[in-house]
């Protein structure tokens, strides 16, 4: 069995994690840490997890007693954590913040679809973005063909959990209900590790990416819209798009419009292209704290581990 342990254990992409790993056939979870909650139950916190597990919150951790970290605190605290542990021989990191997504430290940037082979040989993962995962296999298969040439233009809108468990004005139920707002409209930070990963993919990519990032009255998922200047047919983009995915275990191409309850509660990324003109419009589907978080972490770890990569994640999505 995997022994994990989890940092950071209070919040959404935390309490997906556990759900997933307490149902997986390899996995024995052996700490959650949260200062604040330690002595309560994981399902104190996380309900759903009611008769699931007895485990409770622990203020203390032992690196040396787990195969695999998983990181699931705020944006910075990954760094922070490392100055003040040292990361024993053998452990293996997964890291849900943003902290190391530039590949600095060792760290392997985690979009199975993009390096598989490059994460089933690192010891330490860093998670990518919900939003830059939605829009990176949206556009991944035009970069590997050079033909990202003008402008990228991405509008997307994302559910409330993806602002995290701790309530401010605009993530607020009654806010967000019946709502609808842009925000850091261009200038959203996963645009940094969306464009820096497409210049890798894409020798010389230099072209803008235009993103409008949108928040929704729901709770969960990612709907992107990508629309891009392309030269080729829709038959030919459509045929492009299921060679580059032929081996991905959770990304698919539909040849219907794609719906967010088609992915919600589940690990899949749903893909689907329409042609207008010389116009290629690519919508993209997945489940925020699952493919854009916790699912694609436990994705990352089976791939460590050299376990089947769909270990755990055969979630059945909400279609209603």
């Amino acid at each position: 069995m995997i022994k994990a342990g989890i940092i950071g254990g209070a919040g959404y992409t935390a309490g997906e994690l556990i759900r997933i790993l307490v149902n997986h056939p390899e996995v024995e979870i052996v700490f959650v840490h949260s200062t604040s909650n330690a002595g309560n139950f994981l399902y104190d916190v996380h309900s759903g997890l009611l008769g699931d597990t007895q485990l409770r919150f622990s203020d203390s951790y032992d690196l040396s007693a787990v195969d695999v970290l998983f990181l699931c605190s705020a944006h910075g605290k990954s760094r922070e954590f490392w100055a003040e542990n040292a990361c024993p021989a053998g452990l293996k990191v997964v890291d849900l913040a943003q902290d190391y997504r530039d590949e600095s430290e060792g760290y392997v940037y985690g979009l199975p679809e993009w390096q598989r082979d490059r994460i089933r040989s690192a010891a330490k993962i860093a998670n990518p973005g919900c939003f830059a995962t939605a829009i990176q296999l949206a556009v991944l298969p035009l970069a590997a063909a050079g033909l990202l040439k003008s402008t990228v233009h991405v509008t997307a809108v994302t559910g409330s959990t993806g602002a995290g468990v701790k309530p401010s004005a605009t993530t607020h139920f009654s806010w967000r209900n019946n709502n609808l707002s842009t925000y850091k409209v261009f200038e959203h930070q996963h645009l940094k590790e969306i464009c820096r990963n497409l210049g890798q993919l894409q020798p010389g990519f230099d072209v803008p990416v235009q993103f409008v990032p949108m928040r929704g009255d729901f709770a969960r998922g990612i709907f992107a819209s990508v629309t891009v200047d392309c030269p080729l047919p829709e038959e030919e983009a459509l045929s492009l798009y299921k060679d580059y995915y032929a081996d991905a275990a959770f990304t698919f191409v539909s040849d219907r419009p794609v719906d967010l309850k088609q992915v919600v509660n589940t690990n899949k990324c749903i893909v689907a292209l329409e042609k207008h003109a010389d116009t290629l419009v690519v919508s993209s589907a997945i489940d925020n704290l699952l493919k854009g978080a916790s699912g694609q972490a436990v994705q990352n770890m089976n791939l460590l581990f050299g376990i089947p990569e769909t270990s755990g994640l055969k979630l059945k999505a909400s279609a209603f």
